[in-house]
């Protein structure tokens, strides 16, 4: 049921109906409830193979259990009440050793976490990964249990959540092929590039505004680019890693504020070095050292605020319930690009004129 549930979007309805009435039954009860949740939901990916005892049993109920047969990436037993109810896990490391007779439950793990079927897959797969177990049991609402979660479907899942959003980054559908007609790459591609176009040409308006001065000072219009190349990638470089923290999780209201501070410092000194240089290259090139100050701060502040941009951005999105993943890059590249040329043209009007 586990493997059907993974083709299952790939498959054709009827040879879809064919591998179902192919299962035996309680396989196909599994893939029923199952796919009673959605594939955003951890109920939806869940293992039925698992060691379970009622409440009321003893050590050597568990020991025999054990001989029978471990399934993969099990390492506890879960207790369940007469109602099908889970009620505690025992870890396959304190059956061993234990007097026969003593009751199951008391060698309980006080501390293994709880996952609900409707808990988000992503969230769900985390939380194994972080728990020290191999599986985590899934409940549903009246706290019967479904199954469990393990580690190695926590990881693909993971895993999968990210390349997603690697995909996205980039304005890519996840599962478009290499070899993919042309027609239906140029579709999914398209929309991107059309809402590009759109904030480029917001960004082109905001250089409209200094026109007077770009005529009287034309270097100013053969550095532009510079500022803007130098702002895109900073902040490219920063929505990357805050992209592939929320993804996986790493990023919380906890540590936000230290990585921001972070992220700041690293654009400051980067900053620094990078409009010192660049500043230098632009004296000798034009024999203008005002053209050079300013293009040195306009360097340090465009840095500045891409790399604040990026890790702002991303988590503002995600609050908002809009894939950062998606539409991160666009917006960034919006605001480093105005950011750049307002600052650049801006200096450039109060000094060099």
């Amino acid at each position: 049921a586990e493997d059907l549930l993974e083709l299952m979007d790939s498959l054709p309805s009827k040879l879809l109906e064919l591998a179902i009435q192919a299962l035996d039954e309680q396989q196909q009860a599994y893939f029923r409830d199952a796919t009673q949740f959605p594939d955003e939901q951890v109920g939806h990916w869940i293992s039925h193979e698992m060691l379970v005892l009622p409440l009321n049993a003893k050590v050597r109920d568990g020991l025999r259990l054990i001989r029978r047969n471990v399934p993969a990436h099990c390492d506890s037993i879960f207790l369940v009440n007469r109602s099908g109810q889970f009620s505690a896990a025992v870890k396959l490391t304190a059956v061993f050793g234990a007097p026969e007779h003593l009751p199951m439950v008391e060698l309980t793990e006080e501390s293994m976490p709880v996952i609900k079927g409707t808990d988000d897959s992503t969230t769900a797969s985390l939380l194994v990964q972080r728990s020290g177990y191999a599986a985590l049991p899934v409940i549903d609402d009246n706290n019967k249990l479904l199954g469990r979660h393990d580690i190695v479907s926590a990881s693909e899942l993971v895993n999968e959540n990210y390349e997603r959003q690697v995909m996205a980054t980039a304005g890519m559908d996840e599962d478009e092929d290499l070899f993919a007609p042309v027609a239906k790459s140029a579709r999914s591609r398209a929309l991107w590039l059309g809402i590009n176009l759109l904030t480029a040409f917001l960004a082109s308006w905001f250089i409209g505004l200094f026109e007077a001065t770009l005529q009287q000072v034309v270097a100013l219009a053969v550095l532009m680019p510079v500022v803007a190349s130098m702002g895109g990638i900073a902040g490219s470089q920063t929505l990357t890693l805050i992209v592939r923290g929320l993804a996986l999780g790493q990023i919380t209201s906890a540590n936000l504020k230290a990585l921001m501070t972070k992220e700041l410092k690293v654009g400051g000194v980067n900053g620094v070095i990078w409009a010192l240089v660049i500043g230098i290259v632009a004296f000798m090139w034009f024999s203008d050292p005002l053209l050079g100050l300013v293009i040195c701060l306009a360097i340090f502040v465009n840095i500045l605020a891409a790399a604040l941009a990026g890790v702002v951005l991303p988590v503002i999105l995600e609050k908002l319930k809009i894939d950062p993943a998606l539409s991160g890059s666009v917006i960034l590249t919006t605001v480093t690009d105005i950011v750049g040329f307002v600052a650049f043209l801006g200096l450039g009007s109060l000094f060099l004129l």
